[in-house]
């Protein structure tokens, strides 16, 4: 029983993934067809797991309420989040003006949740990315010195290309539009590809290592 219960998600990890590894190299209809029988069900399985999260996220922020742990009341703000939130989900849709040269005209109906996303997720979203910036202006303050060779064309680079993707720093420096591009499309691009071609080799040995059951941290455990 034991040995079931250690070889068993084993098996069937083994099973699927050699499986589904050869069905985008068999262009058959019928393996088309199971790809999209699989996809549903991962899309339900999604959901119960989208469930037992939430459960999981109500009953944490629900222990720290009731043991008035530090920021306990942000607890309460989740919680009235998204309660509101669904409750508004669910109520009728409504007319939403927006204003046009100095003026509110009803543009077209739009649901009771799809304003709140307009009108409170997205200024959040913007706040939260304005601020982000003074720690990313600040970061790389320090991390631009002139210490080295190295770090002083990353900082000549980077100054650059920030005076060629803004107007001013156009105006001030013609040439500077022709070097960003140059070093976007260019010397960034190949760097980005030979990222992208170690991030996927990654993945394809972390993938391999979890078919032939050599990384078992999914288990909840270590390597055996």
């Amino acid at each position: 029983m034991i040995f079931l219960r250690r070889q068993l998600p084993l098996v069937i990890t083994f099973v699927t993934g050699v499986l589904f590894t050869a069905q985008y190299y068999v262009p058959h209809p019928r393996s088309e067809l199971m790809l999209t029988e699989v996809t549903k069900w991962l899309q339900i399985i999604g959901g119960f797991a989208l469930v037992l999260g939430v459960t999981s996220l109500f009953h944490i922020h629900a222990v720290k309420i009731r043991r008035k742990e530090p920021g306990w009341g942000y607890s309460l703000v989740l919680y009235a989040g998204i309660f509101g939130t669904i409750a508004v989900g669910f109520s009728y849709s409504f007319a939403a003006g927006q204003w046009v040269n100095g003026k509110e005209t009803i543009n077209g109906i739009m649901t009771a949740f799809g304003w709140i996303y307009l009108n409170m997720m997205v200024p959040l979203q913007g706040s939260m990315f304005a601020l982000l910036a003074f720690f990313i202006a600040s970061a790389a303050y320090r991390s631009f010195r002139a210490r080295s060779r190295e770090a002083a064309l990353l900082l000549i680079a980077a100054v650059i290309v920030m005076m060629g993707r803004v107007p001013l720093g156009e105006l001030l420096l013609p040439v500077s539009g022709d070097i960003t591009q140059w070093i976007l499309n260019v010397l960034n691009a190949s760097v980005r590809r030979a990222i992208l071609i170690g991030i996927s080799l990654g993945a394809i040995a972390l993938s391999l290592k979890i078919i032939f059951g050599i990384e078992r941290a999914y288990l909840g455990g270590g390597k055996e």
